[in-house]
Parts: structure tokens; C-alpha cells; sequence
């Protein structure tokens, strides 16, 4: 302990656990300034605390000195006391994500809440937009199964939409995810993902957070969580994105970070294909099989399968979760449901069968869960296992 902020010199070169928290609940102090005062290697804690202003300075004293500490300091650790899968982690924690450190703006403090080894994983974020069509989930899904099977951490946001679907999958595969979320831990955002929260814990999965326990979410926070998404991952896969999308400012940060890009093409037409064929166009990656990531990406992969079904139209699709029960016809008609929404008029046409037996054949798929009718057209739907998770 540190009695009004001050301590024996030599007695620490850096920040304890106490001292970074202090320094994160400042008012006007931004994560890139205490970044580039690590740089510039200030003595701690002479060195820092002169870069602060003078209310700075007198509100970090008050949170060091015993008051401060009883009154601010201890109701948050007692979040973390209550639990012990809950941990503060801060960059001179031994489990603190070391890719952070290649950011220009870490964060100062983690809220961690779950299985920390996972972070020693391969870790792959993917992200996309809240509002996917049925092609984008299967795919969000099938990606994230086949990466967590490999041996990877599936990195995601847990919001609605593609998050949500990355993180059923890396569970589906009995593999293990990590979700940043843009509140505090003691919540749940969005609510109807309280279910898929614990069962992530359950997984050995994590759960981390820049914010305070308490501290409710916010429409700005989950700009900011981005960065913190990708920059614990070694590349970030786009599902499906519009022109002007969370998505893209999270490819943005990722090249920024030079990690790599990778992106899933989609039909021209489609509103959320738009910003991953932008990203194609600016030097991202155009991927169709998980395992053209994990060669990309290199390392050792602890478990790497051969999966190498193309996902794109054109290719055969063996990524349709094929069971030994189909019969050909079943097959034939999820196969061309597996790149999106498709009209009436656009199966009547590709398949030369009649309405009649069209729209039989799409009611047969969706009485059996393989489709769901998606504007004036029919997708793929999710697996059957993760349908009820996916409630908007």
C-alpha cells in the first residue's frame, strides 16, 4: 500500500494493481497519453504523476490514501472478490494481452471474468454487421466452428447479429471464445444474450472490459471496444458489412495495427456485402475456407483440419451441414439457398422446377429447420442447436 501516493524509491519501477486502477478512473486522461508516457520510460511514480494536472494529481492521492481507497477502490474490487474467475488484469499482469501492446491506445485496465489461458490460444477476431442475412450467420457460425476446432480463440463483440453467431459457433466446436463487451461486467448488453454469457463462461471461455463492473453501456463504448477486439487478435475476419459499419471502423483499426484483414465475399446486389468488397478493393484478403485463414496467419495450430470448402457461389458447398439423413433433392435445394436471400422467381429460374413444386420444396426445408424466410426470399438458417440464441 501507498500512503497519499508516494512510496520508498527503488521499492517499484512501475504501476502496482492498485496504482494503474487509480490511474484509469482519472477524469481527462486518455489511454494514449499513459501509453506514450510508458514510451518515454517516466520514473514512476515522480515521473507520471508531474504529467498530471493539479486536480489530477490531488484526485489520484485521494484514491491511494486510505479513504479514497475505502470509499472508490474497494467497492470495485469487490467485484472481483466475489468471484474467483474475476481478475483485474493490467500491462504489468503476467496474463495482460501481450498484442496490446502494439496498440497506440491500450487500455490501462482489463475487467477480466472467465478461463485467462485462452488468451494463449491463436486468437481470430470476427465481426460484422447486427443485422446479417442468413447466409452471413451460417457463415459467421461455420468460420468460428472450424477456426475453434483448429485449436483458435474465436474473438467477437457478443452483440446481435454476427458477434453473436461467431461466438455460438466457437462453442458449437467445444472450443472457446472471447467476448469484449462495451460495459461493465456486472451487466449483460444485450440482455437476451445472458444465456449465451454464461455459457461461455461455462466453456472456459472469457469475458473482459475496459469499464468498471457497474457501469451501464453506452452507444460511444463500443466504437472504443473495437480496438480492443482487434488488438488481441492476430487477423480479423469481416463477415458481412455495410458501406458504414462498426465493421469496417474495425477493419480500419486492424490494419492500423497491421494485423491482417481478411474478408468474405458476397453477392454484388447485397447492402451488407458492400464494405467487405471495399475492403477486397483496399488489400484485404478475400477468403472462402477457414483453413485459407489459419495458413495465412501461420503458427502452430494445436488442432488444424483440412477444411477447405469453398463457401462462395460457383464452389460446391460441403460447409452445408450435410447430414447422412438428406436425400438429393434436400441437398440440391439447400445448396442454393447457401449464398443468401434467393427469390422465388431466382429459384424457379436456376433450378427449371415449377412454382408449385418450388415453394413445396421451401416449405419441406423450412418444416425440417434448414430454411427461413427472409424478406421476399428464402435463407439457410443457423444451425438448429443455436436457433434460440439467435432471437433479435
Amino acid at each position: 500500500m501507498v500512503d497519499g501516493g508516494t512510496r520508498p524509491k527503488g521499492l517499484e519501477e512501475h504501476p502496482n494493481i492498485l496504482d494503474w486502477l487509480a490511474l484509469s478512473l482519472l477524469p481527462r486522461l486518455g489511454a494514449r497519453r499513459l501509453k506514450q508516457w510508458q514510451g518515454e520510460a517516466h520514473c514512476w511514480p515522480r515521473g507520471w504523476l508531474n504529467q498530471l494536472s493539479e486536480a489530477q494529481r490531488h484526485y489520484f492521492r485521494y484514491l491511494r490514501h486510505p479513504q479514497g481507497h475505502e470509499q472508490v477502490i474497494q467497492p470495485l474490487l469487490d467485484w472481483c472478490e466475489a468471484d474467483s474467475a474475476r481478475v483485474l488484469l493490467h500491462p504489468h499482469h503476467p496474463d495482460w494481452p501481450r498484442l496490446l501492446a502494439e496498440l497506440p491506445d491500450p487500455p490501462p485496465v482489463l475487467w477480466a471474468w472467465g478461463d485467462l489461458s485462452c488468451l494463449k490460444q491463436p486468437t481470430i477476431a470476427i465481426v460484422g454487421t447486427r443485422h446479417p442475412t442468413g447466409a452471413g450467420r451460417y457463415h459467421a457460425h461455420t468460420f468460428a466452428h472450424a477456426l475453434a476446432d483448429a485449436g483458435g480463440c474465436v474473438v467477437s463483440g457478443m452483440a446481435l447479429g454476427v458477434d453473436a453467431c461467431a461466438h455460438e459457433g466457437a462453442l458449437a466446436a467445444g472450443g472457446t471464445t472471447v467476448a469484449v463487451v462495451g460495459c461493465g461486467l456486472a451487466h449483460t448488453y444485450p440482455r437476451q444474450h445472458a444465456g449465451l454469457q454464461q455459457r461461455i463462461l461455462e466453456a472456459g471461455g472469457l469475458l473482459l472490459s475496459e469499464h468498471p463492473p457497474d457501469t451501464c453501456a453506452r452507444p460511444a463504448f463500443f466504437p472504443r471496444r473495437n480496438r480492443i477486439i482487434t488488438g488481441a487478435s492476430l487477423g480479423v475476419l469481416v463477415v458481412e458489412a455495410a458501406l458504414r459499419s462498426g465493421s469496417l471502423i474495425s477493419a480500419r483499426l486492424a490494419l492500423e495495427q497491421n494485423r491482417e484483414v481478411f474478408a468474405l465475399p458476397g453477392p454484388l446486389s447485397a447492402p451488407t456485402s458492400a464494405g467487405c468488397h471495399q475492403l477486397i478493393r483496399q488489400g484485404a484478403a478475400l477468403v472462402i475456407t477457414p483453413a485459407q485463414i489459419m495458413d495465412e496467419l501461420g503458427g502452430p495450430w494445436p488442432r488444424m483440419v483440412g477444411r477447405t470448402n469453398a463457401v462462395v457461389e460457383g464452389e460446391p458447398m460441403a460447409l452445408v451441414d450435410e447430414r447422412s439423413s438428406d436425400d438429393a433433392d434436400t441437398l440440391y435445394w439447400r445448396r442454393l439457398l447457401a449464398n443468401g436471400a434467393v427469390s422465388l422467381d431466382h429459384l424457379v429460374l436456376r433450378s427449371g422446377r415449377s412454382v408449385t413444386d418450388t415453394l413445396a420444396a421451401m416449405l419441406a426445408l423450412e418444416l425440417a429447420g434448414y430454411a427461413v424466410m427472409h424478406g421476399d426470399g428464402w435463407t439457410l438458417s443457423v444451425p438448429s442447436s443455436e436457433t434460440s440464441s439467435q432471437t433479435r
